[in-house]
């Protein structure tokens, strides 16, 4: 299914402009140092990520998508190492325990769980020991998880931090991090909006522990989330 009332990736690379200091922040935050990883990004769009990767460093980081459309957009902003294919594919095709990092950003929301499972499996496959898996995903958790679970027609599934633990650690990962999608202060702005975002946090967490009694500091109230799946060294 295609049809949006938007385009899906910018006109010119400036257009990335918005994005890039919470790409930046993902860069710094959860990418491993080594410039040299390899790492695959699977559902890539026109390759923000990568772009974003390219600029720090990363020499060996490539993407695969499924829509053509999306590729040819990577291709007029001249981000490099954007291939047109099939993601179950690609990772069958991808040799065991190869990759230092897989990244799937607002990718698996869109599998059914029957459909997810043999996904999850052949991630962690293609890890290598000490490898990473970086998911970002519709959260169930937060107070709007449903808006953007429901904004795309497409999408089968949003998480919380339980179930993508319990997905994760069944198919063999064994630890997890997750992180809410807060503002990333790069001006007057975005510092106001974190600072908005932090009494937001407290008021919620307020909230929560009066419903059930106990103080959950580590709960994620952003509309998504994203998780740090680690295989084992």
């Amino acid at each position: 299914m295609t049809g949006r009332s938007e385009a899906l990736a910018p006109q010119s690379i400036a257009g990335l402009a918005p994005r890039l200091p919470y790409l930046r922040w993902l860069v710094r935050t959860c990418m491993p140092p080594d410039r040299a990883a390899a790492i695959l990004d699977i559902g890539c769009g026109h390759g923000a990520i990568l772009y974003a990767l390219q600029q720090a460093g990363y020499s060996n980081a490539r993407g695969v998508d499924g829509s053509a459309e999306q590729v040819q957009a990577a291709a007029r902003l001249g981000i490099h190492g954007v291939v047109h294919g099939d993601l179950m594919q690609t990772l069958r095709g991808t040799p065991d325990a190869s990759l230092d990092v897989v990244i799937a950003f607002d990718v698996i929301e869109h599998f059914t769980k029957a459909e997810l499972i043999p996904l999850v499996d052949e991630v962690h496959r293609v890890l290598k020991p000490d490898g990473r898996w970086i998911i970002h995903v519709p959260n169930s958790e937060g107070p709007f998880g449903a808006r953007m679970r429901d904004d795309d027609f497409t999408h089968e599934l949003s998480f919380t931090r339980l179930s993508m633990s319990q997905l994760l650690l069944s198919s063999g990962f064994t630890r997890l991090e997750c992180f809410e999608d807060s503002p990333v202060p790069h001006g007057i702005k975005s510092s106001v909006r974190a600072v908005l975002w932090a009494m937001i946090r407290l008021l919620l967490l307020g909230y929560l522990a009066v419903e059930t009694g106990s103080l959950d500091r580590h709960a994620v109230f952003s509309q998504n989330l994203l998780a740090v799946g680690h295989k084992a060294g």
